[in-house]
């Protein structure tokens, strides 16, 4: 039976819905549809995305659905998965040099293995005299430099493809000279690939990303179907547009078959968007990339081309970085934050979840960021495991 909506004959991921607003809208509606599905076996579907995790535990989402669904955050943050030892060369740059460093207000609270007695983090290093300013933008970051000419600024440009995209457009359009760059951008469907890879995926579904979608288009996760043969959705932000993925999958999964549905037509497109795909090639060159507590994962990084390496601060403030320092490049001591990133812990089950690390005093880097799945399920509600059996609990909301 096809989906209201569908044109016969259509390939499923080109396909967009057409019933009524009041009705796709209408998180109800997705629920008894789904709850309508012939379920016979547990299902579990990974989300890769905070925005996604975000709206699926403050609504409550996961204790809406069948005995048997459950709904796993996986790797969407891109906080928690930057590289330890870039936080700490950042640290380093804005303490050791007469610069001011920007960043994206989450990193500056992200701790990092330094000695005893060091700034732990761009706050603490602020607090210790270094110029560090949040910013909102990329566009931020170059207003910023150029109103000091004289002055050089780094900018600490952590993301994934939808902050990468922007951070490209600012340097194609011609950034300010005393401007350079401390990248650290990621793409998502490498790390997803590992995990398939892995034959330990941890999950039967897939809810892809709708902003990185956005920007890169749906087809980048035909993998999933075409080489794993698991169901996979794009999402928007939605209570509803989220259930009707589910709805999608789950639906597939009933059926015994495998394509990718796209549930977000209103911004994503098959290919994606031109102009910002455009930038980001003529920018950006994919490189291996780390992933903090994961490790190295190919094509999964961001790096400038030789053309525009004038603003790689790497080149123009290298800084020593002690590679001998304990823990370097790793989660610190007693936190399962690479875990939790992979989907493989729910929140609870970090040693350190509600105990000692809070969002007040985080830990590890997912209880820091709002896209962080630990920063999440707090604020939903959930303040600390109740019993050993974590993987049970879910957000009071």
């Amino acid at each position: 039976m096809p989906l209201a909506g569908d044109r016969p004959g259509r390939p499923p991921h080109r396909r967009r819905r057409t019933v009524n607003r009041d009705t796709a809208d209408n998180a109800l509606y997705w629920l008894e549809r789904i709850h309508a599905l012939p379920l016979r076996w547990p299902v579990r579907i990974m989300n890769v995305c905070g925005g996604h995790e975000r709206t699926i535990t403050l609504a409550g989402l996961r204790r809406l659905l069948p005995d048997g669904v459950t709904l796993i955050p996986g790797p969407g943050c891109p906080v928690c998965v930057c590289p330890e030892e870039d936080v700490y060369a950042a640290i380093r740059l804005a303490l050791e040099r007469d610069l001011t460093l920007a960043a994206f207000g989450d990193m500056l609270r992200v701790p990092v293995n330094a000695p005893r007695g060091e700034p732990r983090s761009l706050e603490a290093a602020r607090a210790a005299g270094a110029d560090v300013r949040p910013v909102a933008s990329p566009a931020e970051a170059a207003a910023l430099a150029r109103a000091m000419p004289e002055r050089e600024v780094v900018f600490f440009a952590a993301g994934f493809e939808t902050t990468t995209a922007p951070v490209a457009a600012m340097l194609a359009e011609g950034a300010p000279p005393n401007l350079s760059l401390l990248l650290a951008g990621r793409r998502t469907w490498p790390v997803v690939a590992m995990l398939l890879a892995s034959g330990e995926p941890g999950f039967d579904a897939l809810v892809a990303p709708g902003h990185v979608a956005t920007v890169m288009g749906s087809d980048e996760w035909r993998f999933v179907l075409e080489r794993h043969g698991l169901p996979a959705a794009v999402a928007g932000f939605t209570p509803a547009g989220l259930l009707a993925a589910c709805h999608s999958v789950l639906r597939q999964l009933v059926e015994g078959r495998a394509a990718l549905d796209n549930c977000y037509p209103e911004l994503v497109r098959a290919r994606g968007n031109p102009r910002a795909r455009a930038v980001l090639e003529q920018v950006m060159q994919v490189t291996p990339a780390t992933w903090r507590g994961i490790g190295a994962i190919p094509d999964s990084g961001f790096a400038l081309r030789p053309e525009f390496a004038r603003h790689d601060a790497r080149r123009r403030h290298p800084v020593a970085v002690d590679t001998a320092r304990r823990r370097a490049g790793e989660m610190p001591p007693g936190c399962d934050c690479a875990q939790v990133v992979l989907g493989r812990l729910q929140p609870p089950q970090c040693r350190l979840y509600g105990t000692a690390c809070t969002p007040r005093r985080p830990v590890g880097p997912c209880m820091v960021s709002d896209e962080g799945a630990c920063r999440i399920w707090w604020s939903g509600g959930l303040r600390r495991a109740r019993d050993p059996a974590a993987a049970r609990e879910t957000p009071a909301a």
